[in-house]
This record gives C-alpha cells, structure tokens and sequence, in this order.
C-alpha cells in the first residue's frame, strides 16, 4: 500500500470518528454559551501559568493547587464544558494511539545510533 494513499485513508476514518464527530459536536454546543467558553478559557489561563511556574522550576504554592482544583470543580459542574472536555480527552488518547503505531513503525527504520548528532557524542554544544 502506498503510505500517501494511507495517510489519507487515515485522515477520512478520523474525521468520520465517534471521537471527532462528538468533538465537533461539543465544540458547537460550547460555542453556544458564552458564559461557559469563558468559564473554561479562564481555566485553562489558570492551568497555563501553573504549569508555566511548574515548568521554570518555581514552586507551586499549596492556595495556588487548591485553587486551580477549585476552578476545575466548578467548570466540571457545567455540562457543556464536561461534555467539551471528555471528547477532547478522547480525540487527544486516539492521535496518540496512531502516533505510537506510526512512532513502532519507524523504530524498525530509523537506528539511533545513526541519528545522533556529533556534538551529543562529543559534547561539543551545538550553537
């Protein structure tokens, strides 16, 4: 089979999904309710910069958790946003499920040894 031919059998059965057809589904019933789009933009403002602090080695104060676990409480509460945020889960566990099928594929093809750069060896920096 033709890898080109494939991809875009691939890219048709993800668009004709259960996952990406409830998606799109809660997408549009989201985009409905003004209040709960802000709802959860503001919680993913919130999700953003902890992990942003979490990321730059920064400790996370224990008000900072509980109030982020707080916001989620509430957003969750709202079934649009529940609804938005379960499909989205599902969309995101199926692309990488076909990532790591693609991710298997490759690592029979690619030897790492061969991949790696010089300055990895060396420990020369590459700037």
């Amino acid at each position: 089979m033709n890898p080109y031919d494939a991809v875009h059998t691939l890219a048709k059965a993800l668009r004709e999904s259960l996952e990406f057809k409830e998606l799109k589904e809660a997408q549009v019933n989201l985009k409905a309710d003004r209040s709960a789009q802000n709802m959860l933009s503001d919680f993913r403002k919130e999700q953003f910069e902890l992990q942003k602090q979490q990321l730059s080695g920064i400790e996370v104060a224990p008000e900072q958790m509980e109030k982020i676990e707080k916001l989620y409480a509430v957003i969750n509460l709202n079934t649009l946003i529940k609804n938005f945020m379960q499909a989205e889960y599902r969309v995101a566990v199926l692309l990488q499920d076909v990532q790591k099928a693609i991710g298997e594929a490759t690592d029979e093809v690619f030897d790492p040894e061969l991949l790696s750069q010089p300055w990895e060896e060396t420990g020369e920096d590459k700037t």
